[in-house]
């Protein structure tokens, strides 16, 4: 199948294309940096998801996954009106199979920075708009929300003893996932999933079922 997907440099992004490689898939890329894969199946487009002039026209999209995002960085603009953008322009189309969008567990909890959580927030009405729209093809469109992910963007607090341990007392799994983890989510919800559509799916190891309740003992 073609799969598009955009933020495919490093991370959550990174790991899915490359999943869907080792399944034989031909995957289109489209991210602000240089390409990071090397693979006869793969296609690279540098350019940033905002820029509406310079996107690659890309007919026969069968998969969209809309991964590109960033945190305190024109975060709206990045995470849901581009987003938006990729989404009416690639994915809302009759070859469309599937449309996900990486969304977060803060978009649950709001337990993040303002806009972005107002991002993500976006993405998970969106998601159910787009899901409505696309059924007409026999397409799924769902948001996969992690929590924790074991990437470059956040570093900053996994390198931090203290933050860390901070972090883990608020997991309940006592760990984050991998990159590798999120895609194998991501490969299922697009590619074996076929029915469950308009819903956000939270994988994030229990952190936002976690409570502290106080009570004299």
């Amino acid at each position: 199948m073609k799969i598009l997907i955009t933020g495919t440099s490093q991370g959550i992004g990174k790991a899915i294309a490359e999943r869907f490689l080792a399944a034989g898939h031909d995957v289109i890329g489209i991210d602000r940096q240089a390409a990071s894969i090397e693979n006869a199946a793969y296609t690279h487009y540098e350019c940033d998801v905002r820029d509406k002039e310079h996107l690659p026209e890309i007919e026969g999209v069968e998969i969209l996954v809309n991964n590109a995002g960033t945190q305190n960085e024109d975060d709206i603009d990045i995470n849901l009106k581009a987003l938006i953008h990729i989404t009416e322009k690639y994915g809302v189309q009759p070859a469309i199979k599937s449309v996900l969008n990486i969304g977060s567990a803060s978009a649950h909890t709001g337990a993040e920075f303002p806009a972005y959580c107002a991002s993500k927030g976006g993405v998970l009405a969106y998601t159910k708009n787009v899901a409505m729209r696309v059924a007409q093809y026999g397409a799924t469109c769902n948001s996969l929300d992690p929590g924790g992910v074991l990437t470059p963007l956040n570093q900053c607090v996994i390198d931090d003893p203290e933050l860390w341990a901070q972090i883990m007392d608020e997991t309940p799994l006592k760990k984050w996932a991998t990159p590798e983890e999120i895609a194998e989510w991501a490969y299922f919800l697009t590619v074996t999933n076929t029915f469950c559509t308009g819903q956000s799916i939270l994988v994030d190891g229990g952190e936002s079922i976690n409570y502290h309740f106080v009570w004299k003992e």
